[in-house]
C-alpha cells in the first residue's frame, strides 16, 4: 500500500510532460527558422535595391558626362563591386535603367531590383 494522503499515479501518464516540451521545442524551432527565412530575404530585396539604385546612378553619371566610359559596363562594375550581377541596362536618352540579381541567403532565392535614374523631370 501506498502512504496516506497520496494518490497512485497511473504508469500510462508518465513522461507525458517529455513529448509535450519536445513538441513546443520542435514548433519553436520551426518557427525561428521560417521567421529567419522572411527575415533574410526581405534584407536582400533591400540589398538588390539599393546595388539597382547604385548601378543606374552610375550608369547616369556616364551617360551625363560626369564620369568617362560606357553607361552599362559602369553598372556592370559597381553591380559586380556590390555582390550583385547586372541582368538588364538600357539607355534611353539621357535616362538609364538597369536591373540587378543578388545571391539571396536563402538557397535558391534571387531577388531582382529595377531602377531608373536621370536628370530631373525626365521621369515616366
Amino acid at each position: 500500500m501506498g502512504r496516506p494522503g497520496r494518490t497512485r499515479r497511473s504508469s500510462d501518464e508518465r513522461g507525458a510532460a517529455s513529448v509535450v516540451a519536445v513538441g513546443l521545442l520542435a514548433a519553436v524551432v520551426l518557427l525561428t527558422t521560417l521567421t529567419l527565412g522572411i527575415v533574410s530575404s526581405y534584407v536582400d530585396a533591400r540589398r538588390a535595391a539599393a546595388v539597382a539604385d547604385a548601378a543606374a546612378l552610375a550608369a547616369a553619371d556616364t551617360l551625363s558626362g560626369a564620369v568617362v566610359g560606357v553607361p552599362c559596363e559602369a553598372a556592370e562594375r559597381v553591380a559586380a563591386r556590390n555582390g550583385a550581377r547586372l541582368v538588364v541596362c538600357s539607355v534611353d536618352g539621357p535616362v538609364s535603367e538597369v536591373s540587378v540579381a543578388v545571391r539571396g541567403r536563402v538557397p535558391g532565392v534571387e531577388p531582382v531590383a529595377s531602377a531608373r535614374a536621370g536628370p530631373p523631370g525626365t521621369g515616366r
